[in-house]
């Protein structure tokens, strides 16, 4: 006789999960006699030891600060990693007690974002024996988001901004920089070129090109080389053709009344 799968949990009702329409529960499957070893346990190499300073938003004496590779759906998601390699169990007093002062202080920084309303503190610890805390801020608002399922909303939600994105990392850098450490996070670069004379006038686009610019577009940090190149160049140019034009008449006129043309 078949095994009965079990009933689906009262959870799957609940507002803030993210998902619906038919659902059923997984069989387990028989345990494992040695569970396997996590990165940086072992002969594995440790992810968070061999990573550099500039991969960090922010980095301390003991403790790291740093994001992932690109925005998510939440407004912030941050990991907090101690440098030595321990785990959370093997801390010493010193490390424990500052542990719960940077939870603390980078719980506020995250807080003090535009459209944040709660962060939620996370250690699940089995992908690395190395300690790192997972910071994941909530959408003012959002209340379907609340709780225990928001890790998930945040893989299904589309990514923010990415210079909205990069803005907040600085602003969280900054702030953990008032009590020490380094902040390596900076925020986007401010466009400021101005048009060449007060009269240019700006093109009149078509209406395709008036569309919303993609977040990579929008969240470049440099100018394009090729455009600033030729918003610089374009006057000039005018310039140029117009003095060859004359020039040419010149010549022309020269030619005609038997002289040179002037070199």
């Amino acid at each position: 006789m078949p095994d009965t799968p079990p009933a689906v949990p009262d959870f799957t009702q609940w507002p803030s999960f993210p998902f619906e329409g038919d659902i059923r529960v997984k069989q387990l499957d028989d345990p494992v006699p040695v569970e396997p070893p996590r990165k940086g346990e072992g002969p594995r190499e440790c992810t968070a030891c061999s990573a550099p300073d500039d991969a960090y938003i922010w980095v301390g004496e003991r403790w790291r600060v740093r994001a992932m590779d690109r925005p998510t759906g939440l407004p912030m998601v941050l990991i907090l990693e101690s440098r030595s390699h321990l785990d959370l169990g093997d801390l010493p007093n010193l490390l424990a007690a500052e542990l719960g002062v940077m939870t603390v202080r980078l719980e506020r920084a995250i807080r003090s974002l535009d459209g944040v309303a709660r962060v939620h503190v996370n250690r699940w610890g089995d992908g690395s024996a190395h300690l790192h805390m997972w910071f994941l801020a909530r959408p003012y608002g959002r209340l379907q988001l609340r709780g225990t399922f928001l890790p998930l909303w945040d893989s299904i939600l589309p990514p923010i901004p990415e210079s909205q994105w990069r803005e907040n990392l600085a602003m969280i850098a900054a702030w953990l920089a008032e009590f020490g450490g380094r902040p390596l996070a900076e925020p986007p670069r401010i466009q400021w070129q101005a048009p060449s004379s007060l009269t240019d006038s700006a093109p009149v686009s078509s209406p395709e090109e008036e569309e919303p610019t993609s977040v990579i577009e929008a969240a470049e940090e440099y100018p394009e080389p090729v455009a600033a190149a030729d918003s610089e160049a374009g006057p000039d140019s005018d310039s140029d053709s117009e003095a060859e034009a004359e020039a040419g008449a010149e010549a022309e006129a020269g030619a005609a009344r038997g002289k040179p043309a002037a070199e």
